[in-house]
């Protein structure tokens, strides 16, 4: 603690303060306080995680899926996200679902040859 740092009381100290000066409380009792960050930090890690002005491996498989399924089921269909290696691939039509379905190992091959695009290890279908 430094001089020009006021001194921080815990929790319960400040509730008992309060108490003895018949002040109500300022803060809900599961207020958990934590340390403020630079915002230049917080921009950064959102950035990061969002992967905003970065290639994306999603932006990869959507820039090349009507190679990767052929043109006509492209249309009704579209990779949606990368969750725990598998790719989510969402199908407007019930026929494109199951050629998705039938063809899943071979579009894999080609998905997995995609920069970036070697962590997708299954493919995950839905109706859509």
């Amino acid at each position: 603690m430094t001089a020009d740092q006021p001194h921080t009381f815990s929790k319960i100290a400040e509730e008992l303060i309060g108490e003895l000066r018949h002040l109500p409380p300022t803060e809900p009792k599961r207020h958990v306080r934590r340390p403020t960050l630079p915002l230049a930090d917080l921009v950064e890690q959102l950035m990061v995680k969002y992967q905003v002005g970065r290639p994306s491996p999603e932006q990869a498989i959507r820039e090349f899926w009507p190679r990767l399924v052929g043109p006509a089921n492209a249309s009704y269909s579209h990779a949606v996200a990368i969750e725990r290696g598998r790719l989510v691939v969402v199908a407007g039509h019930a026929v494109v679902r199951n050629e998705l379905f039938l063809h899943r190992a071979e579009i894999l091959k080609r998905l997995q040859k995609l920069p970036g695009c070697e962590i997708v290890k299954s493919l995950n279908i839905r109706a859509g």
